[in-house]
């Protein structure tokens, strides 16, 4: 269930604090003392009474759906909410973590669900994708957020769909977990990971309702994020998976995306929960078995039209050799360029990542941070430089570091002018978890607060602005 952490830095010391979030599952759960609401990998079981058809109809009712917002957090109005998959959000104070409201995306947008990585113009738009069933099957759907506020309880009034995008097949969809932006696109990835709704609706947990299916390759959608309309040309390559985008950005006619990138779904196979329960050499023995995630660039030319010649090569920037080439049947074929060099294999590749998201998200950019996976929990933290592909990497043996999170200094004047934030836990119960703060540009420890209690591996966090207290100390939370 999710839990939440605040790390409050103040007064040069660092106070921490966790709360559960107070979720309908949460409650349920916690009352018959088991799982009892379905979850990404558990299926609630059935009421035996129900007839095929009741349950079929139950699928679609959306206020069954898991409200265990556990993947992240969110900001949206100027409020911060945590979120997950599912149609469901809970407002929290981000002071105290105390849960405020749960909030339906369906009651504002035709949607059932959206990411849990949204994306956020400068100006406080936000974006995210979602999907709709309907009729027919399911759509995927861009949607837009307008950054005004009018009163204390709105939410998401005003949110639309930007557009809608139906799948190859209407009854399996593509998973996915994130999207890229850049100045004026989305551009999404339908990857050959589906879903099958013709096994969730007989009963099959997401997990297992989810197949490899590479025959269908990846295709590279790109849409006009203010006006919704569809670019012309989609963009098809070798089949892969991906959970995280790191960034995208136009540049000279061509949009750059970058991604951490797996040749098969075998991650999400591995982290099940029976391998989870395996220790030592037999917990590596599966994390063995799955192929390597490492990030990759992908470039996507954008001016291509019935004069543009075949079989040739339209990457025109120089600094990349991604390639974009378009064949007699029409079809732009990419193939992309590795984003690291052999100093990043010591570290079993590279997920969770992070830039310096303000600043330089949807821009052209140099540096990005991640996680480095020996293990199947992240053991160090790797920053890449994009111009030399080289990694710097900070690791402790015994410790497993969070997600890093991005803070820049104060009149920062170069990219990687700032810190990163990382819990780092351990199983090891003689030593004590911590949070780490790295110098960004040095990868060198600045200094690290060490906590009395254990903690679990999480996902993904924010950093909250310093605000000044009454005293005129600035604070900050993590």
């Amino acid at each position: 269930m999710a839990l939440l952490h605040q790390f409050k830095i103040e007064h040069g010391t660092v106070t921490y604090m966790s709360k559960f979030l107070e979720s309908d599952s949460y409650i349920t759960n916690k009352t018959k003392n088991r799982i009892v609401v379905s979850e990404f990998g558990t299926i609630a079981f059935p009421d035996p009474c129900s007839s095929v058809y009741e349950r079929f109809i139950s699928t679609f009712d959306l206020s069954k759906l898991t409200d265990n917002a556990s993947a992240n957090f969110v900001m949206l109005k100027g409020d911060y909410y945590v979120s997950t998959e599912t149609n469901f959000m809970h407002r929290v104070d981000i002071k105290t973590l105390e849960s405020k409201k749960k909030v339906n995306w369906s009651k504002y947008i035709a949607v059932n669900g959206a990411t849990a990585h949204p994306h956020y113009d400068p100006d406080g738009t936000v974006y995210n994708m979602g999907n709709s069933f309907g009729r027919h099957g399911l759509v995927y759907n861009i949607i837009r957020i307008p950054p005004q506020k009018v009163n204390q309880e709105e939410t998401l009034e005003g949110a639309q769909v930007v557009c809608s995008l139906a799948p190859e097949n209407k009854l399996k969809p593509s998973y996915y977990h994130t999207f890229g932006m850049t100045e004026n696109f989305i551009v999404f990835v339908e990857q050959p990971m589906k879903i099958s709704l013709v096994k969730i609706i007989t009963g099959k947990a997401i997990s297992d309702a989810i197949t490899w299916e590479p025959e269908h390759g990846t295709v590279f959608h790109v849409v006009n994020k203010r006006t919704g309309k569809h670019h012309p040309v989609k963009y098809y390559a070798n089949p892969f998976t991906c959970f995280h985008q790191i960034n995208a950005f136009e540049d000279q006619g061509c949009i750059v995306i970058d991604l951490c990138c797996q040749n098969d779904e075998g991650m999400l196979q591995a982290y099940k929960l029976q391998n989870l329960r395996k220790a030592g050499e037999a917990l590596d023995k599966v994390y063995n078995m799955t192929t390597r995630i490492y990030p990759r660039r992908f470039c996507l030319p954008l001016a291509i039209d019935s004069n543009t010649p075949l079989e040739k090569d339209l990457n025109t920037l120089p600094y990349t050799r991604a390639s974009a080439v378009k064949g007699a049947d029409g079809k732009v074929r990419c193939t992309h360029e590795n984003l690291h060099d052999h100093s990043l294999e010591e570290t079993g590749g590279l997920e969770l990542p992070c830039i310096n998201y303000s600043e330089h998200n949807g821009r052209r950019y140099r540096f990005f941070y991640g996680c480095g996976f020996r293990h199947l929990l992240g053991d160090s933290l790797v920053k890449v430089d994009t111009d030399t592909k080289k990694a710097m990497v900070w690791r402790e043996e015994g410790f497993y570091p969070s997600e890093p999170v991005f803070v820049s200094m104060p009149e920062a004047k170069e990219e990687d002018d700032g810190v990163l934030l990382s819990t780092v836990v351990t199983p090891n119960q003689n030593k004590s978890t911590f949070l780490l703060v790295l110098d960004a540009k040095t990868f060198t420890e600045i200094g690290r607060a060490e906590v009395s209690v254990q903690m679990p591996y999480g996902f993904h966090g924010v950093f909250v602005p310093s605000y000044t207290s009454s005293s005129g100390i600035p604070r900050a939370s993590f």
